[in-house]
């Protein structure tokens, strides 16, 4: 089979995958599609999807739903995090013919979630609202405590590094990113998006106590982008690359060329956008685990 067909075929499956996906989770005559916001530590997760064997979000959550609504859920989310990524405004929707109030919802699902993870909201919204397909934009949030001592209060939090890094040359590095732009140099190898192209809107970095915060939003991400993104603005940060260096990976469109993947436990899945249709409670664009 050419390169070509084989692309072809992939990207038909990938189709015929989303559409089995948006037509499971329309519901019969009769069901209630309910939207949440949940926060959670991913530290104790092995990421969000459920899989055999492990504890994951997904399994936690609709369980926790499921009790509220006394029958089986299955739940959607607008981002999926990978193991020790955390959450403080992932946005999820499932479907039930139960009658709950917004009330009811968000304190039923909580009493019966573990510490590590909560509802924040909880919106009843049209059949046609999808959290993942229906997001116009994602934002998310990656967190390092530069310092000569390691942090024991935020290892779980934030990435620390033991060099001192320079927030004005990452921030003039991360002002290559905003526009639309072949990322190829910043997906992972097991990336399956069929285009490696995205828009970013913003990337910021800005100085918070000891902390440095990188905020990014795009109207969509690819698998570890955010945090290879960040391995590049921390190598710039202290001076073992260039500030041209991120404009120069852009062009190159080679992943083995890039530096390593930062760490997990330093990125959040903020939240995401949806059209005026869908009145989706928003994070705000400000949040920080630094000020809860």
């Amino acid at each position: 089979m050419s390169v070509q067909a084989a692309d072809l075929l992939s990207r038909c499956l990938l189709s015929i995958k989303r559409v089995t996906e948006v037509e499971a989770a329309v519901p019969s005559d009769g069901a209630t599609r309910i939207a949440m916001g949940v926060e959670y530590d991913g530290s104790g997760f092995h990421g969000w999807q459920i899989q055999e064997g492990v504890r994951t979000v997904q399994r936690q959550v609709e369980l926790a739903v499921g009790a509220v609504a006394a029958h089986q859920v299955r739940v959607h989310c607008a981002g999926r995090t990978d193991r020790g990524v955390h959450a403080l405004g992932q946005v999820i929707h499932f479907d039930t013919r139960a009658r709950r109030s917004e009330r009811s919802w968000v304190l039923g699902t909580n009493i019966n979630l573990p510490a590590d993870v909560g509802v924040l909201w909880a919106k009843p919204l049209s059949l046609d609202f999808h959290a993942r397909f229906c997001a116009t934009a994602r934002h998310y949030l990656y967190l390092v405590v530069p310092r000569a001592t390691r942090s024991p209060l935020m290892r779980n939090r934030a990435v620390w590094v033991h060099r001192m890094l320079d927030p004005d040359l990452m921030r003039r590095a991360a002002e290559s990113l905003v526009g639309e732009h072949d990322f190829s140099s910043f997906r992972a190898r097991s990336c399956q998006a069929r285009s490696p192209v995205r828009c970013v809107h913003y990337a910021s970095v800005e100085q918070r106590g000891q902390a440095i915060e990188l905020r990014i939003g795009a109207n969509g991400f690819l698998h570890h982008m955010v945090r290879n993104i960040a391995g590049v603005l921390m190598a710039i940060g202290c001076g073992d690359e260039p500030v041209f260096r991120m404009q120069e990976l852009l062009q190159i469109r080679d992943r083995t060329r890039g530096c390593v993947t930062a760490p997990p436990q330093g990125l959040y899945f903020l939240g995401a956008d949806y059209g005026k249709e869908f009145p989706i409670p928003r994070l705000d664009p400000g949040a920080s685990p630094l000020t809860l």
